[in-house]
């Protein structure tokens, strides 16, 4: 891949790598996983340069830590949970001939390097997926947060966010029935109403260094590559556009 033609950053939650894959122990669906992995090699071999930041919240969250637990020890936990999901995801990638890295803030052992904006550029453009993992490496912050630092770091040109929702709305549908999507929203906006869909943190540098969104149900068909790549109408078909 000799010419990027476009950089995009994808937060993928943990428990969207879950699935259906409720029983004890399971902590991966095999069919979600396929799903994304295909998806992505389609924006690749469109010459998209692809970043992934995985969330662990299918192994472990932080803030559903006891009461008693010491709160940095609970994101420190988290952490570790979101490098274990990307070697399954890198595993996945490199099952089907494509290669993946794994970044990580810190290096941990052999299994990450440590982040680098020029080595992760270079990396996009011979076409390797890029997989963040371990947040910032400090507690307190969350993936959204890490996204949102990366994609302003890479230059993206688009930050997704992978939900199990289809979008914003006006209030949480599953308690009100009477709730309405949203085609777009601001971050300020995101920020002044306080609405949990994107962390605050991630929100303002977003808004800062004007990076726009799209916050989308994952599990819609072609999800990944229309968020990415369609046309206004595809993608409100499917979740809401974030503006500066």
């Amino acid at each position: 891949m000799d010419k990027l033609d476009k950089r995009v950053i994808i937060k993928l939650s943990g428990e969207a790598l879950a699935g259906d894959a409720r029983n004890p122990g399971e902590y991966y669906d095999d069919g979600v996983i396929g799903k994304i992995t295909d998806e992505i090699l389609t924006l690749r071999n469109r010459g998209v340069g692809i970043g992934l930041v995985v969330g662990g919240g299918n192994i472990w969250r932080g803030r559903s830590a006891k009461p008693s637990m010491d709160k940095v020890a609970a994101d420190q936990i988290g952490m570790m949970a979101t490098v274990m999901n990307a070697v399954y995801l890198a595993d996945a990638f490199q099952k089907r001939g494509v290669a993946a890295v794994i970044m990580t803030p810190v290096i941990i052992g052999t299994l990450t390097e440590q982040f680098e904006k020029k080595k992760a550029l270079a990396y996009m453009k011979k076409g390797t997926v890029l997989i963040f993992a371990a947040g910032t490496g400090h507690p307190f912050f969350s993936t959204d947060t890490i996204a949102a630092i990366r994609g302003a770091e890479l230059e993206a040109d688009i930050l997704l966010f992978a939900k199990n929702i289809d979008g914003v709305y006006t209030d949480d549908p599953k308690v009100n029935k009477s709730a309405k999507k949203l085609d777009s929203i601001t971050y300020n906006e995101i920020i002044r109403n306080k609405l949990g869909v994107i962390d605050i943190a991630a929100s303002c540098i977003c808004e800062q260094q004007r990076l726009p969104g799209v916050i989308f149900k994952l599990n819609e068909p072609n999800g990944i590559v229309t968020a990415a790549a369609g046309t206004t109408e595809e993608i409100l078909k499917i979740g809401t556009i974030v503006s500066i």
